[in-house]
C-alpha cells in the first residue's frame, strides 16, 4: 500500500477539510478520508500487480519483487480495497461518489491496464486522478471553490514527477516494451520537457500570491517547499547522472506535492 503515500494522502485529506472550513464535520470528514486512503492502497497494490516484470528492475525492493507474496494475492489485496473504497463513497454527496467511483476508480484501473506505456497520456492520466481527489474532497465538503487551486497545483507538480520518474524507470520499461515519453523521443529531449513544466509550475504557482488570492505565508512556504526545490532539480540534471537525478528528483517532488498544500493550509489557518 505504500504507508508513505497513505500519510500523504490522509494528511491532504485532513488539511483540504479544514481550508473548506468543515474539519469539525467528523462524518464528512472521516468518510472522505476512508476513500482517499482506501483508494490510495487500492492503486498502488494494483498498480504494483500490473507492473510485476517491470517492477523486478526498476523497484527490485517492492513486496511483489521480493516475493513476500504472489500476484494473485496482491490483486485479490487491491479489489477488496477498492470495493471498501467504494463503499464508503456511496456515504458521501452523489457529485463526489460520481467523481470517485464514476471517474477516478476506472481511471486507476485503466492507466494501470492500458495507459502507463503511453507518451504524456499516461502521464497526464495520473496527474487528473491526484488532481481530481482535491475536486473531491470540495465535492464531499460541499464548497469546491478552494480546491481548484490546490488541484491544479497538484497536477502540476505530479505531470513533472511523472515525467521524470519515467526517465528514471528508462531501463525496465524498455524490456517491458513500454513507449513512455524518454522512450519515444530521447532522454535529453525529455529533459527538455521537464524544463518547461519547471519554468511553468514555478511561474504558475506564484500567480495566486500575485493576484492576492493567498498572502505573504503563502509565498514564503512555496518557495521553501516548491521553488526551491525545482531549482534543485534543475541543479540536479545539469550536474549528476542522469539516473540518479530522476530518482533523486523524484523523491524531492513527492516532498513538493504535500508542501504546496502545506503552504495554502498555512495561508488558511493564519489568515
Amino acid at each position: 500500500m505504500r504507508p508513505i503515500n497513505l500519510m500523504v494522502a490522509a494528511s491532504a485529506a485532513l488539511m483540504s477539510a479544514y481550508i473548506l472550513g468543515n474539519f469539525h464535520y467528523t462524518i464528512i470528514k472521516l468518510h472522505t478520508l476512508l476513500v482517499v486512503v482506501f483508494y490510495t492502497g487500492a492503486a498502488n497494490a494494483f498498480n504494483d500487480y500490473c507492473d510485476y516484470e517491470i517492477d523486478l528492475i526498476n523497484r527490485p525492493n517492492r513486496p511483489l519483487s521480493r516475493g513476500l507474496l504472489n500476484s494473485n494475492e496482491a490483486l485479490f489485496f487491491s479489489i477488496i480495497l477498492f470495493i471498501v473504497g467504494s463503499l464508503v463513497a456511496l456515504l458521501l454527496p452523489l457529485k463526489a461518489t460520481i467523481v470517485s467511483v464514476g471517474l477516478a476508480l476506472p481511471l486507476m484501473i485503466i492507466y494501470s491496464l492500458r495507459l502507463k506505456g503511453i507518451p504524456i497520456i499516461g502521464n497526464m492520466v495520473v496527474s487528473m486522478i491526484l488532481g481530481l481527489s482535491f475536486i473531491f474532497f470540495g465535492l464531499s465538503h460541499g464548497n469546491i471553490n478552494p480546491m481548484i487551486i490546490p488541484s491544479i497545483l497538484a497536477f502540476g507538480l505530479t505531470m513533472l514527477r511523472e515525467l521524470i520518474k519515467d526517465i528514471a524507470d528508462i531501463e525496465g520499461d524498455k524490456e517491458n516494451n513500454l513507449k513512455t515519453l524518454p522512450i519515444v523521443i530521447g532522454e535529453e529531449k525529455s529533459i527538455f520537457v521537464s524544463y518547461c513544466f519547471i519554468f511553468i509550475i514555478g511561474f504558475g504557482s506564484l500567480m495566486p500570491y500575485y493576484f492576492n488570492i493567498y498572502s505573504n505565508y503563502y509565498l514564503i512556504l512555496l518557495i521553501a517547499g516548491v521553488e526551491v526545490p525545482l531549482v534543485i532539480i534543475v541543479y540536479y540534471f545539469m550536474n549528476l547522472p542522469l539516473t540518479s537525478s530522476a530518482k533523486k528528483s523524484s523523491n524531492l517532488l513527492k516532498f513538493s506535492i504535500i508542501a504546496g498544500l502545506i503552504a495554502i493550509f498555512t495561508d488558511h489557518y493564519v489568515s
